[in-house]
């Protein structure tokens, strides 16, 4: 196996761990967390567990980090999960579910654009056709082919598209940051630090609740923090550092979205019906035709 792709096969095992993020939601939020609250949780843990994992493996050290990544962890930390997790739920609320999970899932499309752009990444025709089959694959998936109950107003749009060009600028920062070589662990860890800082000041979602300290949802937001977080960027950013190939990244993580559609049908009795199956091939294919041989 090859140095490229095992750091993809953590990229690809990523995308599996994160598959699990809406049922950690539905578990949490049916116990009477908000969706802010459960957003803080997953990082306020994620960060604790992260910052062990960093002082066992790389030791203190590893905390010591260039300027240039500290600016990028930063902006991972106030783009990529405090501003994402806010419009991510804003569009939620706004759109609907299968509405907000389609528009989400525009950010393969930003993050190839910004590859090519800022980080003069070529692609071959096979990738730009995997680009529109990721996309239509995912919104398949997500909908089941069903729109009907959604309304989509021009700011709930805007939202939406907002939320997947945060969640795309993941591995464009991703890659800025670890140019210096630092411990993808410290990385992480700043990265939901700084997240977990920016909800607490914009959001004080721990007021949105009525028992903040309720087992019942600290318990599953640990357990989010742990599987979905910790684990998920340890394997991220491990993967991230061999990547230079950025515009892949998000491509593969989206897998994420067949691994929430399965747990969906699975635990919560969701329909799993042909458009679904078809849209789960498309997405396989995607991540397929991405790996193909590119232009040189």
């Amino acid at each position: 196996m090859n140095s490229e792709f095992k750091n993809f096969t953590k990229i690809f095992i990523t995308g599996c761990l994160w598959g699990t993020i809406g049922l950690f939601v539905k578990i949490m939020e049916g116990r009477g967390s908000s969706s802010s609250y459960t957003s803080f949780l997953r990082l306020f843990f994620g960060f604790l567990l992260l910052a062990v994992l960093t002082l066992a493996v790389d030791g203190p050290g590893a905390f010591r980090i260039g300027r240039k990544t500290l600016i990028s962890c930063i902006l991972l930390g106030i783009v990529c999960q405090g501003t994402f997790n806010i419009l991510y739920s804003t569009s939620i609320s706004m759109n609907g579910m299968a509405a907000g999970s389609v528009l989400l899932y525009t950010a393969p499309v930003f993050t190839t654009f910004a590859s090519v752009l800022l980080f003069k990444e070529k692609l071959g025709p096979l990738q730009w056709i995997a680009l529109p089959v990721n996309v239509i694959g995912c919104a398949l998936t997500a909908t089941g082919g069903d729109f009907s109950a959604s309304s989509i107003a021009p700011l709930g749009l805007l939202i939406g598209v907002g939320a997947g060009f945060t969640y795309a600028m993941t591995a464009v920062f991703g890659r800025i940051a670890m140019r210096e070589k630092s411990s993808p662990f410290a990385v992480a860890t700043y990265n939901l630090f700084f997240g977990c800082v920016f909800i607490a000041i914009a959001r004080r979602p721990w007021q949105t609740v009525e028992r903040p300290f309720d087992p019942g949802v600290l318990v599953p937001g640990l357990l989010f923090g742990l599987i979905a977080t910790t684990l998920a960027y340890a394997f991220y950013f491990s993967g991230f550092a061999g990547i230079t190939q950025t515009s892949r990244v998000p491509v593969v993580a989206s897998v994420e979205v067949v691994v929430a559609t399965v747990i969906g049908a699975a635990a919560f009795h969701e329909n799993m019906n042909a458009v679904r199956i078809a849209g789960i091939a498309l997405v396989l294919l995607s991540i397929l035709l991405f790996s193909g041989k590119r232009d040189p």
